[in-house]
């Protein structure tokens, strides 16, 4: 089931924050959801009109696409958010490489990169405690500049 994703508003900022339980306790999580939604760079799911998740694509590793964040209320997941928003994502990015990365202990999410198309590409050690994170990549139309 592919769900509509549009570019997130001003609107969206509270919502986003509320469904982000991270971003309940951590300012600068909310300061990263406020940025990104100015920016323009940060995109929403909705599922019936009501914002479910969103994801946020930058191009500031090393000029490529880079998606810094997917993110899905937790009472939505592994109904195909997270899997519309990647997909939105690839359509939308001006580079023919896209990046992301997640933990090592974040199996769902490795789970969906590798549904949609991405490589298992290099693991950086030391961001997280114990916890390495494993980045990826996905080769897009080799059309895209």
């Amino acid at each position: 089931m592919s769900l509509p994703v549009r570019l997130a508003n001003v609107g969206d900022v509270d919502v986003i924050q509320s469904l982000d339980h991270i971003a309940h306790s951590c300012e600068r999580r909310r300061c990263f959801i406020s940025q990104a939604v100015e920016s323009g760079t940060c995109y929403v799911a909705a599922a019936s009109r009501q914002v479910i998740g969103y994801g946020v694509l930058t191009y500031s590793f090393y000029y490529n696409g880079f998606v810094d964040m997917v993110y899905v209320d937790s009472e939505h997941r592994r109904r195909g958010a997270g899997s519309s928003i990647l997909k939105h994502l690839e359509s939308v990015c001006r580079t023919a490489k896209l990046f992301t990365s997640t933990n090592l202990s974040n199996l769902p999410m490795q789970a969906l990169l590798i549904r949609r198309g991405f490589h298992l590409c290099g693991t950086v050690n030391g961001l997280d405690a114990g916890d390495p994170e494993l980045f990826y990549l996905k080769q897009l139309d080799d059309d895209a500049s």
